[in-house]
């Protein structure tokens, strides 16, 4: 009994503190909102959301407690064979979500549990295999055959994502991929050529985009040319943000909501502040920009002395690209491509994989600091996006 109270003393004290507040705000937010909504979303909604939110605190915390480097430093090659197998699996059996039609494969159902998103648990071991991939390279990282290499790994990746055709996931995992290899020290010249390349290649990628997608681009980014289809869901969302106003029409308030498609998941964001009005909305952004600021001064704090600090901008720039795209759909502003709200949107898959990646900025704060901290080494990280 001893041994367990020290094991979650050491695990608690390797918690950081503001990030562990933010997640939790963010969490009674997402469980609030929800419990106004339960007329339309259902008492199983509000059940799950808060299951989850309890689930993914001792999930971080219980990854807060091993050292992130011993597991990965043994593990990484089962977790990139795992991440492979995994993806081909749900390419080979899986299925679209619930209420979904758009052709994806990107979800599993598992007997006893239901409906899983692999794709969302993949990016805690992507992260840390990409991460320690990078770690080791560092020294020659400009050199074409280790490029050719890094981009080998991505694509094992990236390529199973978009065969499933879920190309809001996939991009997700491109943003990580670029701010990752941007933050190692990846010479300017090779992003420059692959946003060349990919210019070129537009127009055949373009062909072969299912139609769905191709509309949603289009429209994406002005609803208002098919307010009647694709346009709907993001000009409804706009409606609820504006009816919204300063104050909200408060907890149990609202009708917006109840006729916007997703709005409990994809646009969780229009709901909050239709129900809880633009200081509703401040306060959600405010927390989020506090979060990722955190992230990013703790891999500072890591040091350049291994791999930490690159975990910390994997998940740092997940964090980002999924806020800004989800808010921005929100906002009518940018194309609809099914990204989640980070702790806020419902759903299990999502949800939880977020918290088991933030548990990896807390392994990282309580270990990478406490041993640079024990060799009173000074705290620095020799990343070159961090340095500037």
């Amino acid at each position: 009994m001893e041994k367990i109270k020290n094991i979650l003393k050491e695990a608690i004290h390797n918690v950081d503190p503001v990030l562990l507040a933010c997640t939790v705000l963010l969490s009674l937010i997402s469980i609030v909102t929800v419990y106004g909504a339960v007329d339309n979303f259902g008492m199983s909604k509000l059940r799950m959301q808060i299951f989850i939110s309890i689930l993914g605190i001792f999930v971080t915390v219980f990854i807060a407690y091993f050292d992130f480097r011993l597991i990965v430093d043994k593990l990484w090659l089962y977790m990139l064979i795992g991440s492979v197998v995994l993806l081909g699996i749900t390419l080979i059996f899986g299925t679209t979500g619930v209420s979904m039609d758009t052709g994806q494969k990107s979800w599993l159902k598992i007997p006893g549990i239901g409906m899983i998103q692999p794709s969302e648990f993949v990016k805690f071991t992507f992260i840390c295999t990409f991460s320690k991939h990078l770690y080791t390279v560092r020294d020659h990282i400009n050199r074409p055959l280790t490029v050719l290499l890094l981009g080998a790994h991505a694509l094992l990746i990236v390529g199973l994502i978009l065969a499933s055709k879920d190309l809001g996931v996939a991009l997700i995992y491109i943003a990580i991929i670029a701010i990752m290899l941007f933050c190692a020290g990846l010479h300017w010249g090779y992003f420059v050529g692959v946003i060349l390349l990919a210019v070129l290649v537009s127009p055949f990628l373009w062909d072969h985009l299912a139609y769905y997608q191709q509309q949603r681009i289009i429209v994406g980014f002005n609803p208002e040319l098919d307010p009647l289809g694709y346009g709907m869901q993001p000009l409804l969302s706009r409606e609820a943000i504006a009816a919204g106003g300063l104050l909200g029409a408060g907890m149990m308030g609202g009708s917006y909501y109840e006729i916007l498609p997703a709005s409990h998941t994809d646009f969780i964001y229009a709901t909050v502040c239709e129900k809880f009005g633009f200081f509703g909305g401040a306060l959600v952004i405010l927390i989020f920009i506090v979060m990722v600021v955190r992230v990013f001064m703790i891999a500072r704090i890591a040091g350049g002395s291994d791999y930490g600090g690159l975990i910390c901008v994997g998940v740092g720039g997940m964090l980002i690209v999924q806020i800004l795209l989800n808010i921005g759909m929100c906002f009518a502003m940018l194309p609809v491509v099914g990204i989640t709200l980070p702790f806020l949107s419902c759903g299990g898959s999502s949800m939880l994989a977020t918290f088991m990646m933030v548990g990896l900025i807390h392994n990282v704060y309580g270990h990478s600091y406490a041993a640079r901290v024990e060799k009173n080494d000074t705290i620095d990280i020799d990343i070159s996006l961090l340095d500037s």
